[in-house]
């Protein structure tokens, strides 16, 4: 694995239940700025089963960014995680911000 990967997976394994954070976050807290989109196809390819909480990142307007069944299933995570979670994938970052 590479160091990237082995960064932001790292700051993903800290979110704690019931909080999230955008890709740019995560990026920045692993040491690469300006590298959100990186940390989203990252997750894109984990998996299956995989114990990382991947569903606790949305992007920076506070909304999952998949679409179809992919957003139902992260919104399901979510809601199971103590989040609420608007039917369209909308999550409040004021209330449910990860303030590392």
């Amino acid at each position: 694995m590479d160091q990237f990967l082995a960064q932001i997976f790292a700051v993903i394994h800290q979110i704690p239940a019931g909080k999230v954070t955008t890709y740019g976050e995560i990026a920045k807290l692993a040491g690469y700025p300006g590298y959100a989109r990186h940390v989203g196809k990252a997750l894109s390819n984990l998996p299956q089963g995989t114990q990382l909480p991947w569903f606790r990142v949305i992007n920076s307007q506070g909304r999952i960014s998949l679409n179809g069944e992919d957003l139902v299933r992260q919104r399901e995570e979510m809601i199971a995680d103590g989040i609420e979670v608007t039917r369209d994938g909308k999550v409040s970052l004021r209330k449910y911000k990860w303030q590392p």
